[in-house]
Order: C-alpha cells, then structure tokens, then sequence
C-alpha cells in the first residue's frame, strides 16, 4: 500500500510539472524553463544582443533568431557595476552582456492571456539586478511576472562630444546617453511581443519599479519611444518632475545633452581616459570604468538626461501640454525615504548643511525660505534637514506634481488616466536612525515598502507582527487588483479614490489602510513655488 501510494504520489507531481507551460516558442525561436513553485520559471531571456564591444554605448540591438532550444534555466549576469563583495551562491556577478529578462508564469497554456506585470529594478542607475525581488507571490495570484534588466552607470548613461557626433552621424540626432533608457523600452517591446507566448495579455501589461526602477517608469510614462507598451504603471518612491538645467546638484534638475555631455567628459578625464578616441575607449576593460567615486555618488551623478528623443525636454511642461503616455498610475512615496542618504547622526553635521544650503540655493531669499522649512542648528536638525530635503527633492514633490498634473487633466476632460496616490508610513525600526532619540527612527525608510507591496513576511510566520501580516495582505492585494483592472478596489479593501488635489484622498498605509490628505504638503508647496521659479 505504501509502494502504491509514494507511486501515485510521484505520477501526481510529475502531472503538475508537466502540466506547466515549461516550454514554448517566442518570435526568436523555442525556449525551455524550469519548474519552481509549481509555475514555469524562464531565466535569463535575451532581448538584444550583447553590448559589448562596437555595440558599447549604442542603442540595444534586437536579438537575432537562435538555432535549437534555448534553455532559460538560470539568470544571467547583473549590469556591469561596482560591487560590494562577491555574488551570493547560486547568482551570477556582473557583466556588459547583461540585457537579458526573466519570466515567471503560473499559466498552463498559451490561451489564458493573463494579465502582466514588468519589474523594473532600482539602484540609483548605478546598480541593480533583475532578480532582486521574487514576484512569486504575483504570479501565484494569476499573473505573469517579468524582471528586466538595463545597462546602468556609465555604460548606460554616458554622454560625451565624441558620442553625440557619432550618432550625428550615424542616426541624424546629436544625443548621446540614455542608453539604459532604450534597454527598458526593446525590453518592454520584446515582451508586448512575446508574453502571449507564456499564456500573458499583451494588452494587459503593468510596468512597476522602486526608486531608481520608479523614476524609470515615471520616464517610461513620458517617453514617446514607449508609447503603447503598457496599459498602467507603478511607481513606488519615483517621479520625474524637475526643472531641465546643463547642471545637476543632487536632486535639483536633470541635465541637458550639453549638461550630460561635459558631466561625461569630466568623468572620463578624471580616470585619465578623455583623450581616447571612441574605437579605443569601448576596448577598455569595464572595471577601470567603476574607478570614480564622483560618479557614482548617492545623488545619482550617472544619470538619464533631457535628449529630446527617448525625453522631451521638461516632464513638468510636457505633462502641462498633454503629451505623456495617459495610463491609470498608483503612485506614492515613504515617510522617511532621506533618511538612507544622509549617513548617520553626527556624520552630516550643522557645517555640512551650511554648505549644502548656499551651493543648493544660491539666492539668499530661496536661502531664507529653506532654512526656515528645513532647520539644520544642531546635529539631529541637520540630519533631518537634509534628509528631509532629499525625501521632498527626489521623491516626494516629483509624486507629487506627476499626481496633480495628470489627475487636473483627466478632471478636465483632456486625459483618461486615473492616479492612485498612497503614503507608507508602517512603523519599523529604521536601521539609518541607529542612535538617534526621536520618534522618527520608527518612519518608514527607502524601499521599506518592498516587503509588503511583493507579500513577503518580515521573518518567520510564527514570530511576524500580526500588524505586519495584515497590512501586507492589504497592500499586496490592492496591488493584485491594479494590476488585474487597474483599478485598486475590490473585495475585502477600504474604498481607494482616484486623487484629487486639495481632499483626503491620498491611500495612508500604518497597520491598515485609511483615506488622508497629502502629507507634508507645507514642504511640497514650497518646492513647487521654487521649481516654478528655476523654470521662468
């Protein structure tokens, strides 16, 4: 009987992996995942060839056809980046040939056309790996998960003379940089492509990031090279809002080709390279790249610019005019999002914010206004001074103004866009405030939110706050329902508004969900009226 049963038992499992759909065929030609979670797992797709060599700091080059089966069975190298000790076991470390993109599917066939959601990964466009979050529990819920990956620092977004001339040349347009940009966009439009192939919609498709990936999506939401890709998007801690300038201090502006270009070659002459010509700088070895601790500073120093191509020139002004892609968005930010940016109490100290304050804002009067919004006599005001500074600057007036722009407009009539704005506001510990005496070491720092928006537990499921467990059902279910509709509502949830400016319609997260006005709004009007100011 036991014989029969561990039979029966074995033929059952072997039904469930056969039953996924673990093998299939895309435009490229056939490929095979693997089992894991009872879903089929295909790791490490190509979406563009190599680039590597002549093809460094060019624009991705669809991938060619391929001969037999290809097997997608493990993921494939992170963006070449500097890293901090070696790969974890069983991951890959870091490489150029790095545009390759996963697929997690529950479906059993290639008729379910489910719905599907695209992670795209964080890092200050510097770092970043496509599996860095497990979206298991999406595609649990019945949808298909895709992670891609995009070329980042300097081999990703670099800008020089040099550059721009040869794509004079060779394109009519004298840009240079926006290279990772143009790896999410073939990435997106590989997956418009294939995803009915692993049983997904591709009218159906939901882009998401975190961060530098949710700056990413805001850009995605802009740019007219990913016009019709996606159907919604979300962006956790991300925007892209700020004035467009030649120069870029922190978060203040984004820089022009010009800007862009004299950044890149001030980079490339600080490691000795900038009089290379071009044939011999994409023949260095990546890593003396990585030997610049300027450029790859928490302020994002590496970074997309305004080229009038993959972005037209000022999101603000585009998004004022109507020309955005018009999606249903869910937007937010976190209460502490600064905090991981500053250092530790006592490293940025009441000096630091005096020079911070007269090389950020010049002008005496914009002087006088910030110091009295953001105090900084003493070391704990400094701290959350600058960090509060950064929240505002980075994350939270970008949300703010994407939210207001586009929600007046569909108002209007002129739009169709929906926005969904939330606050992540949950009480942990907040590793950043480590010896600080105050209650804001308790506020929700960058990517806090990660944990609950992909369902995973903070610790073992005996040991987990039951205020933890409850609130990541609700925000993962709410995130399952925007992805399935693209609208959050339904069930079990507390009804989430579209917002609007000016009433209590902004999703706040602390151990449930509630309706709230938007937070800190006194800082946020203040950044309004000065990045109002910078573009006159």
């Amino acid at each position: 009987m036991k014989k029969f049963f561990s039979l029966a038992l074995c033929s059952m499992l072997a039904l469930s992996a056969s039953a996924q759909l673990t093998r299939t065929t895309v435009a490229q030609g056939d490929v095979e995942g693997v089992v894991e979670q009872g879903m089929a797992h295909y790791k490490g797709i190509p979406f563009a060839q190599p680039p590597v060599g002549d093809l460094r700091w060019k624009a991705p080059v669809p991938v060619q056809k391929w001969e037999g089966v290809y097997k997608a069975n493990e993921f494939k190298a992170k963006p070449y980046q500097q890293t901090q000790g070696p790969a974890r076991p069983g991951q890959p470390g870091v490489s150029e040939d790095c545009l390759y993109l996963n697929v997690l599917t529950p479906a059993q066939s290639k008729d379910e056309k489910l719905p599907v959601l695209v992670w795209i990964h964080g890092g200050g466009f510097s770092t970043g790996e496509s599996w860095s979050q497990n979206g298991d529990n999406f595609a649990k819920a019945g949808i298909v998960y895709c992670a891609i990956t995009y070329r980042t620092n300097c081999f990703g977004f670099l800008s020089t003379p040099a550059l721009s001339e040869e794509s004079a040349k060779e394109n009519g347009r004298a840009i240079s940089g926006n290279y990772g940009l143009m790896d999410q966009i073939l990435a997106l439009k590989w997956i418009k492509e294939n995803v009915a192939a692993f049983g997904g919609d591709p009218e159906k498709i939901t882009i998401m990031g975190e961060s530098a990936g949710a700056i990413s999506v805001a850009m995605l939401c802009q740019s007219p090279l990913a016009k019709g890709l996606f159907r919604g998007a979300i962006s956790e801690s991300g925007g892209n809002m700020v004035p467009v300038s030649d120069t870029r201090i922190d978060n203040n502006a984004m820089r022009n080709v010009k800007g862009s270009e004299a950044y890149g070659q001030a980079y490339l002459d600080r490691l000795g390279l900038g009089k290379k010509k071009l044939k011999d700088l994409r023949k260095v070895d990546p890593e003396v790249f990585m030997n610049d601790s300027a450029a790859f500073s928490a302020g994002g120093a590496l970074w997309p610019c305004y080229d009038d191509y993959v972005l037209s020139t000022d999101a603000y002004k585009q998004y004022q005019a109507g020309n955005y892609n018009d999606v249903n968005v869910m937007i937010g930010t976190n209460s502490d999002e600064g905090s991981m940016f500053t250092g530790f109490l006592g490293g940025y100290t009441p000096a630091q914010y005096e020079y911070e304050m007269k090389t950020s804002f010049p002008d005496p009067e914009w002087q006088k206004k910030f110091r009295a919004m953001y105090p900084g006599s003493n070391n704990q005001e400094a701290f959350d001074a600058h960090a509060d500074i950064f929240r505002e600057a980075a994350f939270a007036w970008p949300t703010y103004a994407w939210g207001n722009l586009q929600s007046a407009r569909t108002a209007e009539g002129k739009g169709k866009g929906q926005v969904y704005m939330f606050f992540f506001d949950q009480a942990k510990t907040n590793m950043f405030r480590r010896g600080q005496q105050t209650d804001r070491k308790f506020l929700t720092m960058h990517a806090g939110e990660l944990n609950y928006t992909f369902g995973h537990s903070w610790g073992p499921a005996d040991k987990q706050d039951p205020r933890d467990a409850g609130l990541t059902r609700t925000v993962m279910q709410y995130w399952i329902n925007f992805i399935k509709t693209g609208n959050p509502n339904g069930g079990y949830l507390p009804y989430w508004p579209a917002y609007a400016k000016g009433t209590d319609s902004m999703m706040y997260f602390r151990d449930g969900a509630h309706l709230a006005p938007v937070q800190n709004q006194k800082q946020l009007e203040l950044w309004e009226e000065y990045f109002n100011a910078m573009r006159k």
